[in-house]
């Protein structure tokens, strides 16, 4: 009897974490993320506070060090995070990414659009780390182009969130990744090319699948995207050269760096190359007036000005056709500031759970499942999948898997890189299939497209799975 009372007072705190973010995401739907999840996980916090002390009979003294401890550990994947928007910032007004999909989309043909909507949603979400952006953006606009095509609506949207969710797993830029591998003492390229063993085999058959279904497709329309090509090619320079800055950021990768030094650099460049080719574009991102009228050479001050907005803040250029202004938009080093809010929430709710046992409780209830490497491994996997369906974040579920699974993966002698595979296999691939989760809610409002009518052509998702 005692014992039930320990694990009912231990899952208590996850319960009402579930229910409360469960009414908060219905309620604010797609701006849960925006505040009220993280008051949900304050108040989690507390209550699983009150329960430690009373219950647990632990001091605040050895809660508040435990949640110092945590905070502690996650400073450098913080500093990532803040890079990362920076770098989109960059990258974007620097028309290096606007070149990427310029050149992209003068290969998409009847016969391959899926398969081209699917590498183009790749490349777009490898070079930004987003996969919100990419589909925000580029997948609007491909998924126009596949209405145009006769592409039914689940095809095109199950292309394009295939290829976004790969690129996002892969890429060093993306807040999941860098939060899975640094939660589970992963270096970051470690756990990059670890992923690799089931991401690359899976993508390479859902990428096999579009390109028949393509093929088989009776749709032989021209697709035309010549409003989109001119308005890129209209409002930057998109020349060769701004390949240099991808090419050195894959060397640096290559010499294994830093992940922070790699960012870092990375954006400088991209910042150099935006003065050399895009001094009107940053003009006009400064908001000085008449500042990027055509004929006038823009300042010292107002480039400056103008690179330093695109590193830390919102950016918004007029390119005169409305989806390529939402692909041009970019918030910087203060858009990251809402993943960073919600880790630290969340944060705190795990550093209480940890150091008042609850957490090791809940754990103790799996423990019988995970005696083989397989067994731990499916273990992980439907972790994973229930804290999507139940807490309804991928944050959410990667901290909780890593802080659930973490100990016994080290006493069983396994590598961390296996845990942090196991939970990005996971945690982040089947976030956008749950309808309720911030994920499925966001890009089935994005898409226009109901989560169950894409989820049976997300192949990818459903191969990394199996």
């Amino acid at each position: 009897m005692k014992n039930i009372r320990k694990y009912i007072l231990s899952i208590t705190p996850v319960a009402f974490l579930i229910a409360f973010l469960a009414v908060v995401i219905r309620v604010y739907g797609i701006d849960a993320l925006s505040g009220p999840s993280q008051l949900v996980l304050i108040v989690s916090t507390g209550i699983a506070v009150l329960i430690a002390i009373l219950f647990f009979h632990k001091s605040w003294k050895t809660l508040e060090a435990e949640i110092n401890h945590s905070i502690g550990s996650i400073g450098s994947p913080i500093v990532i995070l803040l890079l990362i928007g920076l770098l989109s910032g960059t990258w974007m007004v620097s028309g290096i990414v606007p070149m990427l999909i310029y050149y992209g989309m003068q290969i998409i043909n009847p016969h391959v659009f899926l398969i081209t909507s699917c590498l183009i949603s790749a490349i777009v979400s490898v070079m930004t780390g987003s996969s919100w952006t990419t589909v925000a953006t580029i997948g609007v606009a491909l998924m126009g182009i596949g209405k145009a095509e006769g592409f039914s609506d689940g095809w095109t949207a199950g292309a394009i969130l295939s290829g976004a969710y790969f690129g996002d797993k892969m890429s060093p830029l993306s807040d999941t990744t860098v939060l899975a591998s640094s939660l589970c003492g992963t270096p970051l390229f470690t756990h990059i090319k670890y992923m690799t063993i089931t991401t690359v085999p899976a993508f390479t058959i859902t990428l096999l699948i579009f390109l028949t279904a393509g093929f088989l497709s009776p749709s032989a329309a021209s697709i035309d995207t010549t409003a989109f090509t001119t308005a890129l090619s209209s409002k930057f320079d998109l020349s060769p050269w701004l390949l240099l800055v991808p090419v050195a950021t894959g060397a640096m990768i290559y010499k294994k760096l830093p992940a922070i030094i790699v960012l870092f650099a990375s954006s400088v460049l991209a910042i150099v190359f935006a003065v050399i080719f895009q001094p009107q574009v940053l003009a006009e991102v400064s908001g000085v007036a008449n500042a990027a009228a055509p004929g006038t050479v823009p300042s010292a001050v107002i480039l400056f000005k103008g690179a330093m907005v695109s590193c830390f803040g919102s950016t918004s250029v007029d390119s005169g056709f409305a989806p390529v202004n939402a692909l041009l938009a970019t918030r910087g080093m203060a858009g990251m500031l809402n993943t960073v809010w919600i880790i630290l929430c969340a944060i705190c709710f795990g550093g209480v759970l940890k150091a008042s046992g609850m957490l090791a409780n809940i754990v103790s209830l799996v423990i019988p499942l995970t005696r083989t490497r397989v067994g731990l491994v499916a273990s992980t996997v439907v972790s994973g999948i229930f804290f999507n369906a139940t807490a309804a974040d991928q944050f959410l579920s990667i901290m909780l898997n890593a802080s659930m699974f973490g100990e016994i993966y080290r006493k069983e002698g396994y590598e961390p890189r296996l845990l942090s595979r196991s939970i990005e296999d996971s945690s982040t691939v089947t976030s956008v299939l749950i309808p309720w989760s911030t994920c499925g809610m966001t890009q089935s409002t994005v898409l226009n497209v109901p989560t169950l009518t894409y989820l049976p052509y997300c192949f990818w998702f459903i191969r990394q799975i199996v």
